[in-house]
């Protein structure tokens, strides 16, 4: 028991335990079946290490179908790297050249999709088996066969050898920051202050762990089905919704019946949409029927706001005190009705018939399968992705490692291939650590397996006794104790293994040390020539770029609104690229954290840098959105001019800012002071829609609202920068590559 209970605080949920308790049960029969029985020792090889590949060194997510699916088009990819790495072996120049395309491929694959990622390692470690060990043609059908075996065990044991549950990463904290949120929004709109209070301090606190499991991977949670791709959307929307309740709400919220009905419309949509992401069974036409009482519920509000904006009122006060509480009710109606589309279009994906999901028929809310994974790779397609430099570098440095092996004529090429595989499994930014741990762990791992030699001699029963249990420890160890302890325990699996099928006692041992090591030193060699700065210079360059193009975005939409909804040809360009740039930052962000070692910014401060991000980027969506819902596409008239020059003064305003704040994350320019509030750009904006924006019966028009509104959302934007200024002098300050 109370090894059970370490195992779980230092492996949540079992999941390495489990992967390793089916490798040790799975590969050691299929060794002793295809060496013993079959009397094939080539088959043997590929068996052995395509058990151990398709089992610990992956675990698909998901339902049990789609766990099976992955496991088949794995050992489908298996086949094919399998076939081509023995192809390629022929030719010292065809295995480097094939080699570095191959490693390419397979490692910048891995951002279009999580499932892809998590198998890159075990997709490598098939093509360089093939070709690090050259054999004729006449060797491929019992390469392939090995392959075969390895990949009907594999199914099997995740079908019947403790299968995992099906879990949804995301879900079901999103749910609980839904039902927070909720409760929040209820305590608002009955004006209960004291309750109201706790109930933001549990948002937050939920948002945060949500967030924590979002970034807890080196890869976004997500697959390219419709379902997790609307999923995984949820985190930033509900950050922003979070960012937004987390602000003291306008006083006297009861006063004003079209705000509180928004609110409380808001509350119903959150309790079905965390309905939905807890019960994937729900009913998704009571969340359409709720978010259709919203939409009402802000035309309502809207109206209302127009009625209380008479010609009368003559002092900014005056004018703008009675829009606070609706534009509030606005905004966070923007932010549910975004989580409650997410939320249904990934049901209604999950419920398609198996037909529609066969021929990637989506709902129509979002893009294909082919054309988001597109979009993702284009997005990285950009010299400063951390993305793209990692699959760079580690396709020369498994090029490099295979024409070491070849030119030096290295007997065991294999094995310096591998010491560079076990390597560039870290990112590029801590390549240096990861290597001294690498080489450290397969020299003790060596050592121990000289001992166990030593100590076991000819005994192949002993060793077999052992093989099973070494799997175990080497599946285990590197989840629970560390990355060092992982890679001995691995090198003694190999070294018992190699022992079982070809004894050769200590000269086996003394070429892994001395081939590993010549393997880690080309990785390290590669990862100092390429891009060999630290983390949070990393970091710092994506922020820059990222919030560059969220301001410009913003900009872009203020005068697509400003200029009555004309099409515009920078509008949707501008969306794109802020949406790209956000994806980089946050591939680099996860690198900063995966990175082992001290964190020299503090986390807080970067994450509240790139949770900036996000709200400036969807202030820009909900302003695009405000004004959509009433484009008439008329050219812009005499008696909004002064109003759209102020609003546009402000966006410029703003994007200058956020410029000068990118330079400094960059290096480039020192940290900007906040802006302070624009009075004199404020007083005009107010005084041209006081004097212009009313109708013939001296009542304010829906554009009115609009603009005022449009202008909030600008404001909320400016309010963010004293926040980011402590964050961004925090990290220019610790940070001496910034």
């Amino acid at each position: 028991m109370r090894l059970v209970e370490w195992l779980r605080r230092r492996d949540p949920g079992l999941a390495a335990t489990r992967r390793a308790a089916r490798t040790a049960v799975v590969m050691p029969v299929l060794f002793a079946f295809c060496a013993g029985v079959l009397k094939a020792p080539t088959v043997a090889s590929f068996a052995a290490f395509g058990a151990f590949a398709m089992l610990l060194l992956v675990d698909f997510p998901g339902s049990a179908g789609q766990r099976i699916r992955a496991q088949l088009q794995l050992a489908v990819a298996w086949l094919l790297l399998v076939s081509l790495g023995t192809v390629a072996g022929y030719s010292v120049w065809a295995a480097v050249v094939v080699t570095a395309v191959v490693g390419f491929a397979v490692l910048f694959s891995g951002v279009v999709s999580s499932v892809l990622a998590g198998a890159g390692t075990s997709l490598l470690l098939s093509f360089i088996l093939s070709v690090a060990t050259p054999g004729s043609l006449s060797t491929l059908p019992d390469r392939l066969a090995g392959v075969v075996i390895a990949a009907v065990a594999a199914v099997f044991a995740v079908t019947f050898l403790w299968p995992r549950t099906s879990v949804d990463p995301l879900g079901a904290p999103a749910a609980r920051v839904c039902r927070a949120a909720a409760a929040q929004l209820r305590s608002e709109a009955l004006d209960s202050v004291d309750v109201c209070a706790v109930r933001s301090r549990e948002t937050t606190t939920l948002i945060d762990e949500l967030r924590r499991t979002f970034t807890a991977t080196p890869y976004r949670p997500t697959g390219l089905s419709t379902g997790s791709r609307a999923l995984v959307r949820l985190v930033d929307e509900l950050t922003w919704l979070s960012g937004i309740l987390d602000e003291p709400g306008p006083e006297a919220t009861t006063c004003d019946g079209e705000s509180a009905a928004v609110q409380l419309a808001a509350a119903d949509v959150l309790e079905l949409s965390a309905e939905l992401l807890e019960n994937g069974s729900g009913n998704v036409d009571k969340l359409t029927s709720a978010t259709q009482v919203l939409r009402d519920a802000v035309a309502k509000l809207e109206d209302g706001a127009v009625e209380r904006l008479p010609s009368t009122y003559r002092s900014e006060t005056d004018l703008l005190s009675s829009l606070n509480v609706s534009f509030r009710a606005q905004e966070v109606a923007f932010g549910v009705l975004l989580i409650a589309q997410n939320v249904e279009t990934a049901r209604r994906a999950a419920q398609r018939p198996w037909t529609d999901r066969l021929l990637g028929r989506d709902p129509g809310a979002l893009a294909g399968p082919f054309a988001s994974a597109t979009e993702r790779a284009a997005a990285h397609l950009e010299r400063h992705s951390v993305w793209l430099h990692n699959s760079i570098r580690g396709a020369v440095g498994l090029a490099a490692a295979v024409a070491l092996a070849n030119l030096t004529g290295v007997e065991h090429g294999f094995w310096v291939i591998l010491g560079t595989l076990s390597v560039l499994r870290s990112n590029a930014l801590s390549t240096g650590q990861n290597a001294y741990r690498a080489i450290a762990g397969t020299v003790i791992g060596s050592i121990v397996g000289a001992g166990l030699l030593q100590l076991i001699g000819d005994n192949r029963t002993a060793l077999w006794i052992l093989l099973p249990i070494a799997v175990l420890v080497a599946g285990i160890v590197p989840a629970a104790i560390s990355f060092a302890t992982g890679q001995a325990a691995f090198t003694v699996t190999l070294v018992i293994l190699f022992n079982i099928a070809q004894p050769e006692g200590w000269s086996l041992i003394l070429f892994r040390i001395g081939d590993i090591a010549l393997g880690c030193a080309v990785s390290v060699a590669v990862g100092l020539l390429f891009w060999p700065r630290g983390a949070s210079k990393a970091v710092g360059k994506a922020l820059a770029e990222a919030y560059v193009d969220s301001a410009q975005y913003l900009v872009s939409v203020v005068g697509y609104a400003v200029s009555c909804c004309a099409p515009g040809p920078r509008m949707p360009q501008d969306g794109r690229r802020a949406a790209a740039a956000a994806r980089r930052l946050d591939d680099t962000f996860r690198t900063y954290l995966a990175e082992r070692g001290a964190k020299t910014v503090p986390l807080s401060e970067m994450t509240a840098l790139v949770t900036g991000v996000v709200a400036v980027r969807l202030a820009a969506d909900a302003v695009l959105e405000l004004w959509e819902r009433y484009a008439d596409g008329r050219p812009p008239s005499d008696d909004r001019a002064a109003a759209q020059a102020a609003l546009l003064a402000s966006a410029d305003r703003l994007l200058q800012w956020y410029s000068t704040l990118a330079g400094a994350l960059d290096g480039r320019s020192a940290v900007p002071e906040p802006l302070p509030h624009d009075y004199p750009t404020k007083t005009r904006l107010v005084d041209a829609v006081r004097n212009d924006l009313y109708d013939t019966d001296d009542q304010a028009t829906p554009t009115a609202i609009r603009i005022l509104w449009t202008n909030d959302h600008l404001e909320v934007v400016r309010r963010l920068q004293p926040g980011l200024v402590t964050a961004a002098a925090s990290s220019t300050r610790t940070d001496p590559s910034g």
